[in-house]
């Protein structure tokens, strides 16, 4: 996937880098129905290299034509500073650009230069971004200058006539304990959603024929990557060993952290006696309280592919629900 703020703020600092300008839309409001979110971005070089979505493509597309014919280029030089595009507000240009019922969109355009000041700051940016720190961007609307701000707002937005304060998150990952059929699943499944994934299992042998590209394996014991890598509340920690000397380390640690979504397979009975195991490991009652389990939302499932989804469709409402 090439559309989350981790991955642009990444590829805009690459980009920059390699001494490219690099044009950088962010979504200020919207109205109606509108494909994508207030903060969400979409960056590209003179060249037509492209991540992120602004729109789901329609928007997009306009967008590459107009930087192809240089009126863009032509708008930013004769304002010299940032712009604000609005998108959809007849409904000849709903029609034209194929937008959702009634959607508006209004979208803060910038021209960034690959002068030593903008790669310093987006090179810092992606740094925070990539040691899973929140972080914001400070956009001053008349000279186009940007800077840090160490601390984000809950609002992804936060705009007035003078700046722009964009807050940034970073990429969400997932802890799976338990090389099997379900953890496979869950991990394609969460790779097409922009995770980044983990595998561990420390039991002899395990991870030998256990291979998704993209995904890395441990076999370091569970509560050392836990305590080490997935403390924080952009993690997330999936038991699918069905062993207790895996899944119960793993959460005896897992529970006590930030984490925003931590699950353990298992039956009604399996989770139950979990649950009556876990006190003797000094977890209290409102530890537990945290665990997922049977892990995922009831949809009769009984294949691995379909206990994934079940499992994916609840760690995304978790995640949403608490952002």
């Amino acid at each position: 996937m090439q559309s989350s703020q981790h991955h642009i703020i990444t590829s805009v600092s690459a980009w920059l880098a390699q001494d490219k300008p690099v044009w950088l839309c962010t979504i200020l409001k919207t109205w109606g129905s509108s494909p994508r979110p207030v903060g969400a971005m979409m960056a590209c070089t003179l060249q037509g290299e492209m991540v992120g979505s602004i729109s789901g493509g329609c928007i997009e597309e306009d967008f590459l034509e107009q930087l192809r014919t240089g009126s863009l280029k032509q708008r930013y030089e004769d304002q010299g500073q940032p712009f604000i595009v609005q998108y959809g507000v007849s409904a000849e240009e709903q029609a034209r650009l194929r937008l959702p019922c009634g959607g508006q969109l209004h979208v803060l355009v910038e021209f960034i230069t690959p002068v030593p000041e903008m790669i310093n700051v987006f090179s810092a940016l992606a740094a925070a971004l990539n040691d899973h720190q929140r972080i914001s961007r400070h956009v001053d609307l008349q000279s186009g200058q940007i800077g840090i701000r160490q601390v984000a707002s809950d609002d992804a937005i936060t705009l007035d006539d003078q700046y722009m304060l964009h807050s940034l998150s970073p990429r969400y990952r997932l802890l799976l304990l338990g090389a099997g059929d379900v953890a496979r699943y869950v991990a394609e499944l969460a790779l097409i959603m922009d995770y980044e994934v983990t595998l561990c299992d420390p039991r002899p042998s395990y991870l030998d024929n256990w291979q998704v590209a993209g995904v890395h394996l441990s076999a370091d014991l569970p509560d050392d990557v836990v305590r080490d890598q997935f403390s924080n509340p952009y993690s997330g920690i999936i038991a699918l060993a069905h062993d207790p000397r895996v899944d119960d380390m793993a959460l005896m640690e897992a529970l006590k952290t930030d984490a925003f979504y931590i699950g353990a397979m298992g039956s009604e009975r399996t989770s139950a006696n979990r649950r009556l195991r876990l006190p003797e490991l000094g977890l209290t009652d409102e530890e537990i309280a945290r665990l997922h389990a049977p892990i995922g939302f009831a949809i009769g499932s009984k294949t691995p592919a379909e206990i994934a989804i079940a499992i994916m469709a609840q760690v995304t409402s978790v995640r949403h629900t608490q952002m």
